[in-house]
């Protein structure tokens, strides 16, 4: 009686034990849980960009102003840094820093998490262009007409290349047969520039009948870009020979835009287009109002979406041309748009930041910076920074 007593109590001790533990285990797992999910809701837009980047203008070599991840509702302003003129350069973002130009001249690099200024570098002339971030450091050319190769952890000065006219437009990078990097950038002196990305020699140059203005598009083995010369111009990026040239129909400020094989850009007398660019021809043309596009366009999975000195910004079909949406803003569009998710985000010539949704064109949320936002957005991790003619920088992050 005595042993069949002690058993018994034996197996309800080890009933109440295995109780206990499965209630700790439960609540330890509720904890962590939960931390991770405060962890989440306090992680800023500062740290999840890192797992981001805007290495250069539009986002990468096909300047396609594509970027990963999604936009919040709704934005705020999360730092702004003054510089001493307008800034109609676009930002490039790499490893927790913003790379960007003035037209004080002087190209910037600012902490991303904190608006701070971790070094600039000063030259002889404004600063339109878009720097590009590769490889430890930042290419970017002025009107001076110089191209800079600075180290991108302390601003130093490794190499600068002159071309005989002003650089308007961002420098974009290759490849070479033996796996060195090279630089590619158009000038005012009418040429497309390829050089060393190490040292800055001269490797190859292609002349056109006018000023380049826009940054070339890179795919393929092929360097894409328009001219003043009313050309688009195919040119092989290993010898600098040309491929082929497309007749765009008026000269072309813009940056074109590359996607599977064809390219997408505007010229001066309101003609959007696409081209094949092995078949070397037009596929479509939308044109609305009679003003010219010098904004470069966002090429998405199915539409296309670019801004114009209409005061619009426009979204059409990727395989027509047929018009999806117009939005109306209160000032020309010259900043480039970037699709991000199903939302669009753009400047404009009112004064105002937009984000726009990428299926209906409806206003999702925008903002008053007072001056005209002709720079075009770099956004990552869900973090968009954009210059303003009121010499401010901003960084806009997720409303909390």
């Amino acid at each position: 009686m005595n042993v069949r007593y002690f058993r018994m109590l034996a197996v309800f001790g080890l009933v109440v034990v295995v109780g206990v533990l499965s209630v700790v285990v439960f609540k330890r797992m509720q904890e962590v849980g939960q931390t991770q999910e405060q962890r989440q809701e306090r992680q800023t837009p500062a740290s999840s960009i890192h797992q981001d980047s805007w290495p250069m203008y539009r986002g990468g070599q096909q300047l396609a102003g594509m970027a990963r991840g999604t936009l919040a509702e709704s934005l705020e302003v999360i730092w702004k840094y003054k510089t001493e003129g307008e800034v109609r350069s676009s930002a490039a973002i790499a490893g927790g820093v913003v790379y960007v130009g003035s037209g004080d001249g002087s190209i910037y690099a600012i902490g991303l998490e904190d608006g701070k200024k971790l070094w600039s570098y000063k030259t002889e002339g404004e600063i339109e262009a878009s720097p590009c971030v590769l490889e430890g450091s930042v290419f970017a050319g002025s009107t001076d007409s110089f191209l800079y190769a600075l180290d991108a952890e302390d601003g130093a000065l490794k190499w600068k290349y002159e071309t005989e006219g002003k650089i308007m437009g961002a420098a974009n990078w290759t490849r070479g047969d033996d796996g060195r990097a090279m630089i590619l950038v158009g000038s005012y002196d009418s040429k497309l520039h390829c050089v060393d990305a190490a040292s800055g020699e001269l490797l190859w140059a292609y002349e056109t009948d006018n000023y380049v203005n826009g940054a070339p598009a890179v795919e393929g083995g092929k360097a894409v870009f328009g001219g003043c010369d009313g050309l688009i111009h195919v040119v092989s990026t290993s010898d600098g020979n040309e491929i082929g040239a497309i007749d765009g129909g008026s000269y072309i400020a813009a940056s074109c835009a590359l996607a599977e094989g064809r390219v997408y850009v505007g010229n001066y007398e309101n003609v959007f287009m696409c081209a094949d660019i092995a078949a070397g021809e037009i596929v479509w043309k939308y044109s609305d109002k009679d003003y010219p596009f010098f904004s470069s366009p966002a090429v998405g999975d199915e539409t296309i979406v670019v801004g114009s000195r209409d005061k619009s910004v426009h979204c059409v079909s990727r395989s027509t041309g047929e018009v999806v949406w117009t939005f109306q803003t209160q000032g020309e569009v010259d900043s480039s748009p970037v699709i991000c998710g199903d939302k669009v985000v753009v400047g404009s010539g009112d004064g105002r930041l937009y984000v726009l949704g990428l299926w209906d064109g409806k206003e999702v949320w925008s903002y008053e910076l007072g001056r005209p936002v002709m720079s075009s957005p770099a956004v990552a991790g869900g973090v968009v920074v954009v210059g303003c003619d009121d010499g401010y920088v901003y960084a806009f992050g997720p409303k909390r």
